[in-house]
């Protein structure tokens, strides 16, 4: 007897090579997307990748609320988009952007997009949990004085494989984890800008805790190093930037500085996770 096999379940029997790419974001746009593309193309040229993902904030970090808010851009119009959108169409790669400030209002939302390897918008994220929160240091964060919560649960296809799309802060709510697993998601994506004194101790804990309890492999790119705060000094971010497979295993990680890392993104080992320990039709609440 001859099995037909479609397009989509043949692609999603091929290993796919990702990369996530560690960024140090300022307040100069032109020269946070000139860097973030440079790491790319190398990326890409060296690891013949299929996917590439960016941190949270890749084009603008730090400053005021107003410098914040002045770097919004509509979509699909804006330079941060039309240059994703570029750099997707010209390798023939999956671009998943990180997140950066969309207008809306007098406020703006933390969004990401992803991109086709021709260069189409494939799914437009935004970010359900707002940072509001005082951090050990004494340093306090109101994300939501200028930024908007999103309200929809977003994934999308990528040669087969079903991805997630969360930001950073979003990384501490496991029932939006487990959402995305009823989806059925392979992958996951967390661009992040997670605070120093709260990633040292809790970044690749929780990053690893989302790949266990959903049996996905997680792309976490990260922002690196120090960024211009509203008061003329400097506040730190974590990086590390990690791949962790549905094992909870790290499978590469970013080290300090910016800079990238690949790995292999295998379908047969997350079949063979969810056979083993079958979780899902486990679960009771």
């Amino acid at each position: 007897m001859i099995r037909l096999v479609s397009s989509q379940e043949a692609q999603k029997d091929r290993l796919m090579k990702v990369a996530i790419v560690q960024l140090n974001s300022k307040t100069d746009k032109k020269k946070n997307l000139d860097i973030a593309i440079k790491l790319a193309n190398k990326a890409i040229a060296s690891d013949k990748l299929d996917l590439i993902a960016f941190p949270e904030m890749i084009s603008f970090y730090g400053g005021s609320d107003e410098d914040s808010k002045s770097s919004a851009e509509d979509i699909p119009n804006g330079e941060t988009t039309e240059r994703l959108a570029e750099l997707a169409r010209k390798n023939g790669v999956f671009v998943h952007g990180g997140s950066f400030c969309e207008k809306a209002g007098n406020k703006t939302f933390n969004t990401s997009l992803a991109f086709s390897r021709e260069g189409e918008i494939v799914a437009q994220y935004r970010k359900i949990h707002l940072f509001d929160a005082a951090i050990p240091g004494g340093d306090s964060y109101r994300e939501s004085d200028r930024v908007l919560p999103g309200d929809q649960v977003v994934t999308y296809q990528a040669d087969g494989m079903t991805v997630g799309c969360t930001i950073c802060y979003d990384l501490r709510f496991a029932e939006l984890y487990l959402e995305l697993a009823k989806k059925g998601v392979d992958i996951i994506m967390i661009p992040a800008a997670f605070t120093l004194q709260t990633g040292k101790d809790h970044w690749l804990p929780l990053v690893r805790a989302r790949a266990i309890e959903t049996q996905a492999y997680v792309l976490a790119p990260a922002q690196c190093g120090k960024f211009p705060d509203a008061k003329g000094g400097y506040r730190r971010t974590w990086g590390h930037s990690v791949i962790v497979d549905p094992w909870g295993h790290v499978v590469s990680q970013v080290p300090d500085g910016i800079g990238w890392v690949s790995a292999t993104i295998d379908p047969d080992y997350i079949r063979k996770i969810r056979a083993d320990m079958p979780i899902s039709s486990h679960r009771i609440l």
